[in-house]
């Protein structure tokens, strides 16, 4: 068994369904606040699945956390719990602290104590696999190289600062504990099931519905985006074979800029949904004040992961931004599920400007 923390969220919600498609996988305790991000329908396939067991719960609940290790006795966990969102940060960067950086401290000492309970080859055989991002690295230039396991962290939002925090955190319980751990550190993800105040969803949702698309500053930030499903496998490979105290950056090699992205998504919708007016979802878009210290480039060197473990991603960005498109034309059930009043009320503080 292992535990999962923050799998009703985008990354960890698709991650859990990954994990239980295989027949013979070993079961997983969720453990998941269930903030705004977290929508236990993304896991409704799994209602009558016995090897998914769900707990509504917060990671800086250290005697919920250590009672669920004890009883469980999982031989790996797998921290996606948190809040990720920059824009949310900027405005409260308080969650941020307490569930980034607290939160990851609790869940590393209770994993420590549980760890240290254990006989010498379960002791070998656990893992804590910590699910980073590539913004603790900072902004690049356009002409600088991808980012490296190697590349100093700089990171420029509260978001990137917490994530860089609890990094830091979880090498410090690999190299004064021993506490096995690994962690990646990924680019942009995309695909089923994510919540629409991202790029990718909000700009297929706002088209459908008629309303703006709203593009900070002049669209030319450019990110690296990676497909949820090719994110998922990755963690599987690193959790199964990567190095003790290592960092594995995953990428997808796809750098687009966001203007490039959003006018992809309106020529797919032109061809699968076309305007009751025949003109393009592109005349939607529209330019909105940046916020304030938007990174202008971020790109993942993720040569690392392929030459250790012989991963790369499935998915071109072609391949993938199409299956994401029909996904939430073919899901309207669970999108008009997570839109609720209070997110339709943050989206117009959000882009007002």
């Amino acid at each position: 068994m292992i535990l999962v923390t923050g799998g009703a969220g985008f990354i960890g919600g698709n991650f859990v369904l990954n994990w239980l498609s295989d027949a013979n996988a070993e079961g997983i305790i969720n453990l998941d606040k269930l903030t705004y991000a977290g929508n236990l329908a993304t896991l409704a396939s799994l209602k009558h699945d016995s090897r998914h067991q769900f707990i509504c719960g917060d990671i800086g609940d250290g005697d919920l956390v250590l009672s669920l290790l004890k009883k469980h006795r999982p031989r790996a966990i797998i921290n996606f719990a948190a809040e990720s969102h920059v824009d949310r940060s900027i405005h409260g960067p308080s969650e941020f602290i307490q569930t980034n950086i607290v939160g990851t401290f609790n869940l590393l000492d209770c994993a420590r104590e549980y760890w240290s309970s254990l006989q010498e080859e379960q002791k070998e055989q656990f893992r804590f696999h910590h699910v980073s991002t590539d913004e603790v690295y900072g902004s690049l230039s356009s002409s600088d190289p991808a980012f490296k396991e190697t590349n100093p962290y700089e990171p420029n939002s509260p978001y990137s600062a917490s994530k860089a925090a609890s990094d830091h955190l979880v090498r410090a319980w690999f190299h004064t504990y021993g506490l096995p751990v690994v962690t990646t550190n990924c680019s942009n993800n995309y695909g089923p099931y994510h919540f629409p105040e991202k790029l990718i969803p909000l700009v297929i949702l706002n088209a459908i519905n008629g309303k703006s698309l709203p593009i900070y500053g002049d669209g030319q930030q450019i990110r690296d985006w990676l497909y949820v499903g090719d994110h998922c496998s990755a963690i599987r490979e690193v959790l199964a074979r990567g190095r003790l105290g290592e960092t594995y950056n995953i990428g997808g090699w796809n750098e687009k800029a966001n203007i490039d992205v959003v006018k992809t998504i309106c020529n797919i919708l032109d061809e699968l949904k076309p305007r009751a007016d025949k003109k393009s979802y592109a005349d939607q878009i529209t330019f909105v004040k940046d916020r304030p210290g938007h990174d202008r480039r971020y790109a993942i060197d993720a040569s690392k992961i392929e030459n250790e473990l012989g991963w790369r991603p499935a998915e071109t960005f072609e391949t993938g931004i199409r299956k994401t498109v029909e996904w939430y034309l073919n899901n309207s059930e669970w999108v008009e599920g997570v839109t609720t009043g209070s997110y339709r009320d943050w989206l117009d503080k959000q882009y007002r400007n």
